[in-house]
């Protein structure tokens, strides 16, 4: 599995509250994303940042979203181009499902 970290780096501070409603407008998008596992919404705590942890069966799947129209989509949302981060994610703990998840 892949771990993606996406960071937006913004002009104007957010807040919880605005970040909160723009995250849970957004997140129906991605419920059927082809090879997403989870997806985790971030706001730095001091509201500079947002971005999120995508965790997906393969970075080829993740590759597909990061798209040249997703990173200039992101711009014209937030007027800052996205940084995205791959790591190898080779062992997961998922405590709510009480299980290790060893990647092949």
């Amino acid at each position: 599995m892949i771990t993606a970290l996406v960071q937006i780096k913004l002009s104007t501070l957010v807040s919880l509250e605005k970040a909160t409603g723009l995250f849970a407008d957004a997140a129906p998008n991605y419920r059927a994303t082809p090879g997403l596992v989870r997806k985790y919404f971030l706001l730095s705590e001091d509201g500079s940042t947002v971005g999120g942890v995508y965790l997906w069966e393969s970075r080829k799947e993740a590759e597909q979203l990061y798209s040249a129209n997703w990173r200039q989509a992101i711009t014209d949302k937030y007027g800052t181009e996205p940084s995205v981060t791959y790591f190898a994610s080779p062992v997961i703990v998922d405590n709510l499902a009480e299980s290790i998840i060893i990647d092949d």
